[in-house]
């Protein structure tokens, strides 16, 4: 029998590790319709209004419509509801949270020459949320495929010695020490053989294949995913007017991503011949990073009423940085009766920084402004999610998912349109927008569609606007990267209320 010790905690940095996919590349790389309430009602249609902070993030010319210097700050409740399905079992779960969604100003500076053909001036800095991981669901069913095919997935063909503990060596000691001389795979195949799931063909250090403990038939599993987290922007931007018709702008965006996210898997048998007739495994994720990207937009009156806007988002640069920790728990079966192995290391695997390139965007606008009554406005966004790249590309594991995400992914278009109607103080506001899926394959990721309403009041020197909007998307979240990749099929629903305060300065 192999010995069980008492806890080591400790932290380390690993030079071979390696647990990054295509699904933290999209992760970090969309963004969510976020901002102001006035943004959101008109479900983010804003290419070629301006006027408002968080469409100066969506076209940084926008700055530059403000006829005075202007402040905002927004509250936003999201409300998750989530439907799951899991091979014969269904579940769902809600959740809801307040948050600050956006806050910002703008400074507008006129010239004094009323000759001069450049008429104002804007600099604004403003805070925006672009994604919000907060989530929290459960997925439960039958199947007939096992926890074991992951980590048999990850032992095969690595030798015995280089994934099992020493003589005399705690498995906490050995865990760390596997992961700093060969690497994250080494460590879940360790995990795999130390809890008894695997065995070897034979038992010397030279052995590279392994069978499992665990025999066919149906197994009972539980997956629990829980995240929390955020992206997040803030743009400084400049912005000019000429002649009163063609408004130009830049943004300077510095980007942070803070997501953490902890899974916990279970798995149970009663099938013939199977030594482990329960797994516990569960992994935990913590994310930071910071990033960079730049915006380049114009807003051109075509006539007093109609017009039109261009803007491009360069790449987004982030450095990124990961940890995590894992346990495993199993009961094993031999002539004595059941017993217990739990591997809980206590170990945080600090992973080498990597980089990622999120694709750039063309977004087109046109909108049509009904003098003080009201507005119509639609834009039209194109992205490339084949240029979604790890770095550096020399790695061969990065390069290997590079080769993937070319494969899957795709180009996008999404569309947005919007309308407001004023009557006296108040403001009648309404959207919808509608996203491709990034993926090839649409099944598998789902097209994203929403709607929006929305109410104004302007008070003069301060307004206050309100708004819902509701978007809906399903999604296959399978649950481990490789052996096990069944999938829960995830229909998320998010609803938002928005409260805006902007005011005059």
């Amino acid at each position: 029998m192999k010995k069980l010790t008492m806890l080591v905690i400790g932290v380390f940095s690993m030079s071979n590790i390696i647990a990054q996919d295509i699904a933290d590349a999209l992760r970090y790389s969309e963004n969510d319709i976020q901002g102001t309430a006035r943004f959101r009602a008109l479900s983010g249609a804003f290419g070629a209004l301006g006027g408002d902070l968080s469409a100066i993030n969506l076209n940084p010319a926008g700055s530059a419509i403000f006829s005075r210097s202007h402040s905002s700050l927004t509250l936003s409740n999201l409300n998750k509801d989530n439907d799951v399905r899991f091979f014969n079992g269904s579940s769902s779960s809600s959740d809801s949270k307040i948050d600050l969604n956006q806050a910002g100003a703008v400074f507008v500076f006129r010239n004094g020459n009323e000759e001069a053909s450049w008429g104002k001036f804007a600099l604004s800095i403003a805070y925006d949320k672009t994604s919000n991981y907060r989530d929290d669901w459960s997925a439960s069913g039958v199947n007939t495929q096992s926890i074991d095919n992951y980590f048999l997935a990850y032992a095969q063909g690595r030798r015995l010695d280089e994934i099992s503990a020493f003589p005399g060596e705690t498995l906490e000691q050995a865990y760390q020490e596997i992961g700093s001389f060969y690497g994250y795979a080494n460590q879940q195949a360790f995990l795999g053989y130390e809890s008894f799931i695997l065995e070897p063909e034979e038992n010397n250090d030279e052995n590279t294949l392994y069978f499992s403990n665990i025999a066919p038939g149906t197994f009972n599993q539980s997956y629990r995913y829980s995240a929390t987290g955020y992206n997040g922007k803030i743009a400084f931007n400049a912005a000019a007017e000429y002649e009163d018709k063609l408004y130009l702008g830049i943004n300077l965006n510095a980007h942070f991503i803070n997501y953490e996210r902890f899974t916990y898997f279970t798995e149970s048998n009663s099938n013939e011949g199977s030594v482990v007739r329960n797994v516990n495994f569960d992994n935990s994720l913590l994310t930071s990073g910071n990033g960079f990207s730049f915006q380049l937009g114009a807003i051109f009156k075509v006539t007093n009423e109609l017009r039109a806007g261009f803007t491009y988002d360069s790449p987004t640069w982030f450095t990124i940085f990961e940890e995590t920790t894992q346990g495993i728990a199993t009961s094993v079966e031999d002539i004595d009766g059941d017993f217990p192995v739990y591997i809980t290391p206590n170990i945080v695997n600090v992973f080498p920084e990597y980089s990622l390139q999120s694709p750039g965007k063309l977004t087109g606008s046109l909108a049509y402004v009904f003098g003080d009554r009201g507005l119509l406005s639609f834009d039209y966004s194109r992205r490339n999610f084949k240029n979604i790249k790890f770095r550096p590309t020399s790695d061969a594991f990065f390069s290997s998912q590079n080769d993937i995400i070319d494969n899957v992914f795709k180009i996008t278009n999404s569309y947005r349109i919007g309308g407001e109607y004023k009557f006296k103080q108040f403001s009648f506001r309404g959207g919808y927008r509608f996203e491709e899926s990034p993926y090839e394959d649409d099944s598998f990721y789902g097209d994203l569609s929403g709607y929006s309403i929305g109410l104004g009041y302007n008070f003069g020197n301060f307004k206050l606007d309100l708004t819902y909007d509701q978007s809906e998307r399903e999604v296959n979240n399978q649950l481990f990267s490789v052996g096990l990749t069944d999938s829960a099929v995830v229909n998320t629903k998010n609803s938002n209320v928005t409260l805006t305060l902007g005011f005059s300065i």
